[in-house]
């Protein structure tokens, strides 16, 4: 898994879980964690191999239109989040009957919640906003709103 992400974000097909095994493997195997539109179940791999994602959605979700939309809206959350995933993983998504309703914020917002949950994301220091350029080494304070100047 890259730290870095390429400069497009893709979801090859070589990331896709296509096998029935390899779904039942990831429940029975694996850990799972419910969040709003989703659930999500995952098993762990080994390092040097890549994430993959398989997705469930069922009937009870609603017909086939909104069915597609939905695992479009949760294939797009996972190909903009992939690269924040702090190891490689079999996920495998269900989607809820609650996504008919959601946009992809919303399926996104859930989607990070659950990963967040799961202890999946990868853990990065907040670091305090740098000041302008040329701001430190002037050493010059901040100026004021009113227009008028600001002295040390």
């Amino acid at each position: 898994m890259p730290a870095v992400p390429p400069q497009r974000l893709r979801f090859p097909r070589a990331a896709r879980i296509k096998q029935g095994c390899d779904f039942a493997r990831a429940r029975q195997e694996g850990q799972r964690c419910i969040c709003g539109c989703l659930i999500a179940n995952w098993r762990v791999l080994p390092d040097g191999t890549s994430t993959r994602l398989g997705l469930v959605v069922s009937r009870k979700v609603g017909s086939s239109v909104v069915r597609s939309r939905a695992r479009r809206l949760l294939r797009e959350s996972f190909r903009l989040h992939q690269y924040k995933l702090a190891r490689s993983v079999d996920l495998v998504l269900v989607a809820r009957h609650s996504i008919a309703q959601l946009g992809l914020g919303g399926v996104e917002k859930d989607f990070l919640t659950t990963m967040k949950r799961a202890g999946l994301l990868r853990v990065e220091p907040i670091a305090p906003p740098a000041p302008p350029a040329g701001f430190a080494e002037s050493g010059q304070t901040q100026p004021r709103r009113d227009g008028g100047s600001a002295e040390k």
